[in-house]
């Protein structure tokens, strides 16, 4: 028999503190405040970082803003000054003198031909020499890639004359393989498809050689479809290179019903003045296509670019 008067060991003391309990939440709000604390520079830095881009692309935006704004005004608001803004009332007039002005359906048919041969001739050949630098082992690979990239470094407009010559001698001006036969060979693009293609792992080719693939059927069944993201990338660049030529298109074509759409908007600015708001209204209109190109593979032209360079 225990007696009752006799206090028990085996009881817990009710009257002790807890202070494990205690330290253990102090150690907790410790680690709290380090854990706040260590954050608080990486979201001023995140926060300064997405300011400092959004002045970047608000800079960049605003010429595109300021040429809509002009496209709408009158010739007295485009030049006034201090400049107007916002025009007073929309002048749609000036997108349908464009259109009188110029012949438009026919600038640019021949710019978007001119676009599209150049696109499928720029990445068939570059996409050919790339593979056969990054994929295939050969003698005097690195000196041939030296020498692609070493073009890169020449101005283009050193080349105008020979080309013009080779054009001339094939009976080719006022044509419209005249605009697109010198944008076909780029070392850009076989650089861009030169980097995306080294990135691929090689063991494809291992396995397809193990089926019986030679190179060709490597390159296209297995390497091409592989590239998309790359390919994105050059086609946006070349077209926009295309689109917007000026110089050789002048050269090689003399014919005013060979003329690209930037030719012709170019004809738009006078010797003693210019119809500033009309101009721009064409330029608006000119941009829409490559707009229209860059938003349906934006994200293959962000990620071959990622992947491009990467290795």
């Amino acid at each position: 028999m225990r007696d009752n008067n006799q206090p028990d060991n085996n009881r817990p003391d009710k009257t002790v503190p807890n202070n494990n309990a205690g330290a253990s939440t102090k150690t907790q709000r410790r680690v709290n405040r380090t854990h706040h604390a260590n954050h608080t520079p990486i979201r001023a830095a995140r926060v300064a970082s997405h300011i400092v881009l959004a002045l970047g692309a608000f800079f960049m935006v605003l010429p595109f803003i300021w040429q809509l704004l002009t496209s709408g005004k009158t010739l007295r608001e485009a030049t006034i000054v201090p400049p107007v803004i916002f025009p007073e009332s929309w002048q749609w007039e000036n997108f349908s003198k464009f259109f009188d002005q110029l012949p438009v359906g026919m600038l640019f048919t021949n710019s978007l031909a001119s676009l599209v041969v150049r696109v499928i001739g720029q990445v068939l050949i570059a996409s050919l020499a790339a593979y056969g630098l990054a994929r295939l082992k050969f003698p005097g690979a690195k000196i041939v890639l030296g020498l692609f990239l070493m073009v890169l470094m020449v101005p283009p407009q050193m080349f105008i004359i020979p080309q013009y010559e080779v054009i001339r001698d094939l009976g080719w001006l006022n044509s419209v393989q005249a605009l697109a036969l010198p944008g076909i060979f780029s070392s850009f693009g076989m650089f861009i498809l030169y980097q995306f293609m080294r990135s691929l792992p090689s063991e494809l080719d291992e396995a397809a050689k193990l089926d019986g693939a030679n190179p060709l059927q490597i390159y296209a069944r297995i390497i091409m479809p592989l590239c998309a993201p790359a390919i994105a990338a050059v086609t946006i660049m070349t077209s926009l290179f295309a689109w917007n030529d000026l110089l050789w298109p002048m050269v090689v074509n003399t014919d005013p019903d060979r003329m690209t759409l930037s030719v012709g908007l170019a004809t738009l600015q006078g010797a003693q003045s210019t119809d500033i708001p009309t101009l721009m209204a064409g330029s608006l209109l000119a941009l829409l296509p490559m707009v229209l190109i860059f938003l349906l593979l934006q994200k293959q032209f962000i990620r071959g670019i990622a992947m491009s360079g990467s290795k």
